[in-house]
């Protein structure tokens, strides 16, 4: 009787779990067609997208025949969610008219609203996405509310709202920079510096603000500032930056000075070197070997022939093969008292001249 009963159980038992992996078969089936007719439909859909995009941009909106496929899935959010999506992508491709029929395309479809409701959304990628839209159809009356999503959080989010600003208003919308305390990626410097076109005459005093920052990030990237402008009048503040605790900023205030070179640059370079890491030293041997100054070649001896560290007796090597010296150098391989070393790295600068 027991074993029976152990029996009956056990077998409701399996029937059960059964039951169980069917249904979960059965779900992830379910799933599984939700999303191929989900990947199905947006295929399409953007295959009537990108075709309508190309005939607005290649015709024009008057010249082109109603696509029925096209104004039947105008209406879904869904639709018209990829439409703005695929806008904002294209909208990078080009320039001139073609843009602003893209421009066009937008405003006619009164897509700036699916735009700012993803603004309000919680998913970061989602709010990223809805400024890099804005931004990119130029919806000037949303900047307020994407300034406001410079302390958001996500660095997706963030930064898209850092690049609307300077986007939009230039070197004004760098303000920002004022009070940041996230590190600005080298990806979004680049974003940030393609962006400014010229800078306004009085900048001086804020551009001063941002090279005396604590963030190292906002000091290097106005290094880069200063050298992609060309602002000589704050050559001794780059100097000064020469004593900032930090080695990255030292060796971009040294290239930042081969940028804004003037008669006394090598000079103070050789004044501040042995004062530096090593890593400053080897970029202050490349601004003398791109100076190609000769009042630094018995400095740059000085350093082949007397300094412990390999990488810089190369780079002043190669600095001296600049400034033409390779007589010097081949007359200094043949002596007999030269190193192993020595001659390795003179013939290895001679043939990087040669190349």
């Amino acid at each position: 009787m027991f074993l029976t009963t152990s029996v009956h159980f056990l077998f409701l038992v399996f029937l059960g779990m059964l039951s169980l992996v069917l249904l979960l078969i059965i779900a992830v089936l379910i799933y599984s067609f939700y999303q191929y007719r989900e990947s199905l439909q947006a295929f399409r859909w953007s295959e009537v997208i990108n075709k309508k995009i190309s005939e607005v941009i290649v015709y024009g909106e008057e010249e082109i025949p109603v696509n029925s496929n096209f104004s039947a899935a105008s209406g879904s959010a869904s639709f018209r969610n990829l439409f703005l999506q695929k806008l904002a992508e294209s909208e990078k491709k080009f320039s001139g008219a073609a843009q602003n029929k893209l421009k066009d395309l937008f405003q006619e479809y009164s897509l700036q609203e699916e735009a700012l409701k993803k603004l309000t959304q919680k998913k970061e990628h989602i709010i990223a996405g809805g400024i890099q839209e804005l931004t990119a159809m130029q919806v000037e009356e949303a900047l307020p509310k994407i300034s406001t999503f410079l302390t958001h959080p996500s660095a997706q989010v963030y930064q898209e709202a850092q690049y609307a600003m300077v986007n939009f208003k230039g070197f004004e919308g760098l303000h920002f920079l004022n009070s940041i305390s996230s590190k600005i990626s080298e990806w979004q410097q680049l974003r940030l510096l393609i962006s400014i076109t010229n800078i306004p005459e009085n900048s001086g005093e804020s551009i001063k603000i941002w090279m005396e920052s604590s963030n190292d990030s906002v000091v290097i990237f106005t290094l880069k500032l200063l050298r992609k402008f060309q602002v000589l009048s704050l050559y001794s503040t780059v100097t000064d930056l020469l004593d900032h605790p930090s080695v990255d900023i030292r060796v971009q205030a040294v290239q930042t000075l081969l940028s804004l070179e003037n008669s006394s640059t090598i000079s103070d370079l050789m004044e501040v070197y042995l004062h530096q890491p090593i890593e400053v030293q080897k970029e202050i041997l490349k601004v003398m070997k791109k100076s190609k100054d000769q009042c630094c070649t018995d400095f740059l001896k000085d350093q082949l022939l007397n300094t412990p560290d390999s990488g810089i007796k190369v780079h002043a090597a190669e600095a001296l093969c600049a400034l033409e010296k390779q007589e010097y150098l081949t007359e200094l391989s043949q002596k007999e008292n030269s190193s192993e070393e020595l001659i390795q790295i003179i013939k290895y600068a001679l043939q990087e001249k040669v190349c």
